[in-house]
């Protein structure tokens, strides 16, 4: 490894203003991941060319890959910014290029507003509601088949690689995205939210649901959990087609 490399960071002063790139030169640390590159940075926010600039603005929590919060753009790949390997991404080329997520409101430099992903989940009502929080005894069982499939969906860390990669997902469309359409069909799958499961699939149904999307299927390969999305959205693709016939004999 070199003693020193360099960063490149595309920059945004505010929501509205242009965006520009700067490029910085950090001293190489063994076990060095994107945040600790970006810390580095932030203590000393001097460009290649000697201009003192601002500290780069990001959003991180966990450092584990768990949160979701630091996805980032990272040489061309979206990811999260905590598990990126400074080595690792210097063995493919000799500098590391940072960019925010295209697909949302810019708040500043990397830091993005991820505000539609969570208005989405409560567009699914991505949740079960409770008659009592008292002690009522165990719940219903489910199958170890039903529990795998849940357990994997319930890895979604609302991360936003998904939504970047999906060319559905942009300003001209309405579509609500691949990471709500699993969490409906997570809280369908357990016994006591199918009891509420039509309310979950009404909004699929409409503008932005599930007909709208293209199964490009980028979001399944970028998805650092592995979370099962395409499946899931052949799963809710039948659910609302069954759900949409029942209505039509129902007439």
């Amino acid at each position: 490894m070199p003693e020193k490399f360099r960063v490149t960071i595309q920059r945004q002063d505010n929501r509205d203003s242009r965006p520009y790139s700067q490029t910085f030169e950090v001293e190489h640390k063994p076990q060095m991941n994107v945040i600790s590159v970006l810390q580095e940075i932030a203590a000393h926010p001097v460009t290649v060319d000697g201009e003192a600039t601002t500290p780069v603005v990001w959003d991180c929590n966990c450092l584990e890959e768990v949160c979701g919060a630091c996805t980032m753009v990272i040489n061309g790949h979206v990811r999260q910014a905590c598990a990126a390997l400074v080595d690792e991404l210097l063995a493919d080329q000799p500098s590391i290029d940072i960019k925010p997520m295209s697909k949302f409101p810019i708040v500043r430099d990397l830091f993005v507003d991820r505000s539609h992903m969570f208005e989405a989940l409560k567009k699914v009502q991505a949740w079960i509601p409770v008659d009592t929080y008292g002690h009522i005894g165990p719940g219903p069982g489910t199958s170890p088949e039903v529990q795998d499939i849940r357990y994997a969906i319930s890895r979604c860390m609302t991360c936003g690689c998904c939504m970047e990669v999906c060319p559905q997902f942009n300003d001209h469309s309405e579509f609500i995205g691949p990471q709500s359409i699993a969490q409906a069909l997570f809280f369908n799958m357990h016994p006591t939210g199918e009891l509420t499961a039509q309310r979950r699939l009404d909004p699929l149904m409409g503008p932005g649901g599930i007909a709208d999307c293209g199964n490009a299927q980028n979001c399944v390969k970028v998805c650092p959990k592995e979370v099962p999305l395409t499946w899931a959205i052949g799963k809710i693709g039948r659910d609302t087609t069954k759900l949409a016939i029942k209505r039509w004999f129902m007439q």
